[in-house]
């Protein structure tokens, strides 16, 4: 896959219903869906897409389709509520675009954004990628239980 290019969601607003559904389905059981559903996970993309900055979300486009997207948010999960104020959230690249570099590429293009903002540590936590991110410069800071099931709490400083 070739030709994509990472842009706001200010700039392609159409996309958020359908990247709510990739991120309900993808990340749905991390969360009690009385506080985050397929409702409110669509509400916040559209809130997402009517700003640059955090919160915002950013958005792999191949020409005037969605293939991946990422967010820069203030929190990613109320349990981890203590442990930072500025989060990598819901990386999410298209089954099939994926070996292509674009999950890394979104991640980059998320630093980098933090690191315009100021952002002094960036946060994330993942079921299964520590590898994928410390590949990308991330440092693991532990395991941690989300609603039952084990992640691992990682941290970068933005530059």
């Amino acid at each position: 896959m070739t030709g994509f290019e990472i842009r706001p969601l200010a700039d392609c607003a159409g996309q958020a219903p359908r990247l709510a559904r990739w991120h309900h389905e993808h990340w749905g059981h991390f969360y009690d869906p009385a506080d985050w559903n397929l409702a409110s996970a669509t509400a916040e993309l559209e809130d997402h897409a009517t700003r640059r900055g955090r919160p915002t979300t950013l958005v792999a486009m191949q020409g005037e389709d969605a293939i991946g997207s990422v967010s820069l948010v203030d929190e990613d999960a109320p349990e981890f509520r203590g442990v930072g104020d500025a989060w990598l959230a819901s990386l999410f690249v298209w089954p099939a675009a994926r070996g292509q570099g674009i999950g890394a590429a979104l991640v980059r293009a998320c630093v980098a954004l933090a690191a315009s903002e100021r952002v002094p540590r960036l946060w994330l936590f993942t079921p299964e990628h520590v590898a994928f991110y410390a590949q990308l410069g991330w440092r693991d800071q532990g395991a941690a239980i989300l609603r039952g099931r084990s992640v691992h709490l990682m941290d970068i400083v933005p530059a």
